[in-house]
């Protein structure tokens, strides 16, 4: 058990059966009454978040969650398969599971699986991937750094918006938590 005075964003805990992480927190000390914790939690079986409410020094389960270093390998109809980097060990997570990750996933990537137990949660991704850009509009001389962006399309299918000076070919570094452009690779 642990105190929701002991939160940490990233913190995997037990709620009704249910398996959360807890993407933010805020400990709230009201002028009258009791304090409590406010919190945005992540389902991590259905990918729904929640915000919940705590009395001050509450009591949680915390789940233990083990991350597993795996390699992506391919895509075969509607599941994805990934590769135990240790024991050769394959297995295939149905698209459903991994959607939104897609957008960032290369073949030979290596991410980490989230395991409950035996049950399979989903993919945890670098904060950072390195992606090409496969279409987007030619810069036009005259056209600054920090004077707008445009749409590109990456290697996976994602579109972001990037400044004017990137072009076609080039290697982009994105960020996965939120999917926009960081820098030039």
């Amino acid at each position: 058990m642990i105190s929701v005075n002991d939160f940490k964003n990233g913190l995997t805990i037990l709620v009704d059966g249910e398996i959360w992480r807890v993407v933010e927190f805020q400990h709230v000390k009201p002028g009258k009454g009791s304090a409590f914790v406010r919190s945005k939690l992540k389902n991590l079986r259905s990918g729904a978040v929640q915000e919940k409410t705590f009395r001050a020094g509450e009591k949680v389960e915390r789940a233990q969650i083990d991350n597993k270093k795996m390699q992506y390998l391919y895509a075969d109809g509607t599941s994805h398969v990934f590769m135990d980097m240790e024991t050769y060990e394959q297995l295939e997570l149905p698209e459903e599971r991994v959607k939104q990750e897609l957008n960032y996933l290369k073949e030979n990537m290596v991410v980490s699986i989230i395991m409950y137990g035996s049950e399979t949660l989903g993919v945890e991704l670098p904060n950072t991937v390195d992606l090409e850009v496969k279409a987007t509009e030619p810069g036009i001389k005259g056209d600054t750094a920090s004077g707008g962006s445009k749409p590109a399309t990456l290697e996976t299918g994602l579109v972001v918006q990037v400044p004017f000076f990137i072009n076609e070919g080039d290697v982009l570094t994105i960020n996965t938590q939120d999917g926009s452009y960081i820098s030039r690779a």
